[in-house]
């Protein structure tokens, strides 16, 4: 492969076209400009390994946004940060860095065009954020539609509310959808500590109080779960149904461990433990958003607020209480869960009378990071919504 294959190759791998349709007016007007950019650049040092692909496309949006005045480029190149699995929330986070190195009028340009492109390629607007005051922390909720049953969404030990994020648009459509942090965690980091599976039940019921909802349909994963669950037995009446994903109703001898390893070890020796129980290998290996936020969340965790939420999880005590309790339950398993496996998860149901039990094929226990659209589609079909009440009338 001579200089100019390997610069069209590059080219068309980073940007999704062959250059000679994306240049061609380049190509058209000077085609040594045309030559320079596909041979000299996309043939030389971008088509070098050390980057990735994925890196090198956030470099050329972040200089070019900082340099300013290529309007056309930087969109271009937002686009193909977009075909490098750039996240939508990546980027807009990188306008914000972009504010603190270049200023603030780089910073709106870029951020106008990355909206832009996220627009024209009909990607969703990120939820809608609220600051809320509990009894003894603020926390972060994220609000994701405006109409119809309330849900509440409760995520797993060492993350934050965006673990909900892939599956939050699908579940609004005729929904209010509501997912928050919980104690020690994202916007709620540094709260009070120690703390207790009451007290992580208390700011749950809070959060629904602030938004003035009296019941929700509860949604809880992982350690998540063991909140929902506590909820579901403190404060039934605040429950109008229950769903618990690769969850648990009482404590592993592991827990503790985990703690202690957070304290002794750091965080930076609970990646790799913590990352092979969440992923499938393949997931990985190709190392998508989903791995890249969790990798992420845990590196820059607290010690200590890790360390306390693992004890608070110590005390979830919900096993044999559910039974009678006058709302539906659907109990979520991922085939594929090393953590929860499908065998503890459908003793839960079982000891559920009156539950549905769904098991994810090749779903491993971080479900909505790795599998987001079976459980999109799962919690879609049990969660009532208001689409039916809400659609036009038939002209028939």
């Amino acid at each position: 492969m001579n200089r100019g294959e390997r610069g069209r190759h590059e080219y068309e791998g980073l940007m999704g076209r062959k250059p000679e349709e994306a240049l061609g007016e380049v190509l058209r007007t000077s085609p040594q400009m045309f030559e320079t950019v596909v041979e000299g650049a996309f043939g030389g040092a971008l088509a070098r390994p050390e980057l990735s692909r994925r890196a090198r496309e956030l470099a050329s949006v972040a200089i070019i946004a900082a340099v300013g005045g290529a309007e056309r480029r930087l969109a271009s190149h937002v686009r193909g940060a977009l075909r490098q699995g750039v996240e939508p929330s990546e980027l807009l986070a990188l306008c914000e860095h972009i504010s603190v190195y270049a200023g603030f009028p780089r910073a709106l340009d870029a951020l106008a065009i990355v909206n832009g492109v996220l627009e024209e390629q009909g990607i969703p607007k990120p939820p809608r954020m609220h600051r809320v005051a509990l009894a003894d922390h603020e926390t972060v909720v994220a609000q994701k539609g405006d109409h119809g049953p309330a849900v509440i969404m409760s995520h797993s030990l060492g993350v934050d509310w965006r673990m909900w994020e892939p599956v939050m648009e699908r579940l609004a459509n005729g929904r209010r959808v509501f997912a928050y942090d919980f104690r020690g965690h994202g916007g709620a980091a540094g709260a009070p500590r120690p703390f207790t599976m009451d007290d992580l039940a208390a700011d749950l019921v809070g959060v629904l109080d602030a938004f003035d909802v009296d019941r929700a349909h509860v949604v809880g994963l992982s350690m998540g779960g063991g909140i929902a669950q506590t909820v579901a037995v403190r404060a039934p009446e605040r429950v109008a149904s229950l769903a618990l994903l690769a969850t648990t109703d009482h404590a592993f001898a592991s827990f503790e461990d985990r703690a202690r390893s957070g304290e002794a070890d750091g965080m930076e020796a609970q990646i790799v433990p913590t990352l092979t129980r969440w992923f499938t290998p393949a997931a990985l290996a190709t190392d998508p958003w989903g791995v890249r936020y969790a990798r992420e969340r845990i590196r820059r965790f607290d010690s200590a607020d890790w360390a306390a939420a693992w004890r608070a999880f110590k005390g979830v005590d919900v096993q044999g209480r559910l039974a009678g309790k006058d709302f539906p339950t659907l109990v979520l398993a991922g085939e594929s869960d090393a953590s929860t496996t499908p065998e503890i998860m459908s003793g839960i149901a079982e000891r559920i009378p009156g539950s549905t039990y769904r098991e994810l094929p090749g779903t491993p226990h971080m479900q909505t990071l790795e599998r987001p659209d079976l459980v999109a589609e799962a919690l879609d079909e049990f969660l009532p919504s208001d689409r039916q009440s809400r659609r036009p009338p038939s002209r028939g």
